[in-house]
C-alpha cells in the first residue's frame, strides 16, 4: 500500500469537520474538485471508503470515525512539533490561532490587537469568535492554541489562567432611568431579554435572577448583545450585559445604564490552551497582554 500524504490528511479532517467537500475547500483554501481529488486518492490508497456522500454533504462511514480520531492524534502531534520549534525561539513570532467568545470579542480584540502588534510585531494572530463549548473542542483538538473566554471550565486536558474579573450592568429603556435598581427577585417578574442557548453569558444572567432556562424562553431572546440592546431601546424589556460592552452597545440606544447593589453580578475572564502545549510560556506572555487590555481605565 502506497504512503498517504500530511496534506491528505488535513483535507481529510477539514471534510470530516465540516461535513460538506466545499465548506472544507474554503477552509483549506483550495477548490473543491481539488479537495474531492485528494479524499479520493486517499480512500483508494486505504482501499475503502470513509465518507458515504450525499446531496447535502458527506458523513463518516464507521471506518471513517475510527479513522479520524487517529488522524487528529497525528496532526496534533504534527503541530506539536512545529510550536515546540517555535517555543525555542527568542520573542512571540508566528501564527497564533486565538479564540474568542462573542460577549469578549468585539470588545477586547481591537485593543489587544493594537497592544499585541505594538510589543510583539512578529505575532501573526487569526481569531475564531464562536461559543465556549466549541472553542474547547478545538482546543482539545490543536486547531487552536489559546482561547479567551469565561472562566471556570473544568476541562482536565486544559490549563486555565484568570486574568481579570467584570460586572454585569443591568440596561433599560432611558425613561426608567431614575426608577430603583431592581434586585435578583424583582428582576425575575420584569420582561428579561437573553442570548440564546450556548451563550455562557446567558446561563451567567440567569444565575444571578435564579431563573431555570425553560422559564426564559417565555422572553425574548437574541443572538447578539446588540440586537438584546436595541430591543430595550424600543422598549420591549431589560437586559444584563458586561461591562466592557457598554460603550459599543450603548452608543446608539435610547437606554440607561444602572449597576446593582453588591454583591454584583460578575464572570471571570481567563484563558485556556492545552496542558501539553509547547507554547505554554509565550501564551502566559499573550495572558499578561490581554490582562492589560481588560483592566479598567
Amino acid at each position: 500500500m502506497s504512503n498517504f500524504t500530511l496534506k491528505q490528511l488535513r483535507y481529510f479532517e477539514a471534510v470530516a469537520a465540516q461535513g460538506h467537500f466545499g465548506r472544507a475547500a474554503d477552509v483549506c483554501a483550495i477548490s473543491q474538485p481539488a479537495i474531492s481529488v485528494q479524499i479520493k486518492e486517499l480512500e483508494e490508497t486505504l482501499g475503502t471508503t470513509l465518507f458515504e456522500r450525499g446531496p447535502r454533504g458527506v458523513r463518516l462511514t464507521a471506518l471513517g470515525e475510527v479513522f479520524a480520531g487517529r488522524v487528529r492524534a497525528i496532526l496534533r502531534r504534527v503541530d506539536d512539533l512545529g510550536d515546540l520549534a517555535r517555543a525555542t525561539q527568542d520573542g512571540l513570532v508566528g501564527k497564533l490561532r486565538l479564540g474568542v467568545i462573542p460577549t469578549i470579542a468585539p470588545y477586547l480584540l481591537p485593543r489587544l490587537y493594537g497592544n499585541l502588534a505594538a510589543s510583539h510585531p512578529d505575532l501573526d494572530m487569526h481569531v475564531k469568535e464562536t461559543q465556549t463549548e466549541k472553542l474547547i473542542a478545538e482546543l482539545i483538538a490543536g486547531r487552536l492554541d489559546t482561547a479567551i473566554l469565561a472562566l471556570p471550565i473544568s476541562e482536565p486536558a486544559l490549563t486555565e489562567t484568570p486574568l481579570f474579573s467584570e460586572k454585569f450592568v443591568l440596561v433599560r429603556n432611558a425613561r426608567d432611568a431614575n426608577k430603583p435598581v431592581p434586585d435578583s427577585t424583582t428582576l425575575r417578574e420584569m420582561r428579561l431579554l437573553l442570548l440564546e442557548e450556548g451563550h455562557c453569558f446567558r446561563d451567567q444572567a440567569l444565575s444571578f435572577c435564579g431563573m431555570r432556562s425553560t422559564v426564559a424562553r417565555e422572553g425574548m431572546e437574541g443572538s447578539s448583545l446588540s440586537t438584546l440592546v436595541q430591543m430595550v431601546g424600543a422598549g420591549i424589556g431589560v437586559t444584563l450585559i458586561p461591562e466592557m460592552a457598554v460603550p459599543v452597545e450603548t452608543r446608539s440606544a435610547e437606554v440607561s445604564i444602572a449597576r446593582f447593589t453588591d454583591p454584583q453580578p460578575e464572570r471571570q475572564i481567563g484563558m485556556v490552551w492545552r496542558k501539553t502545549s509547547p507554547l505554554s510560556d509565550q501564551l502566559r506572555k499573550i495572558a499578561d497582554v490581554v490582562q492589560s487590555c481588560g483592566l479598567p481605565a
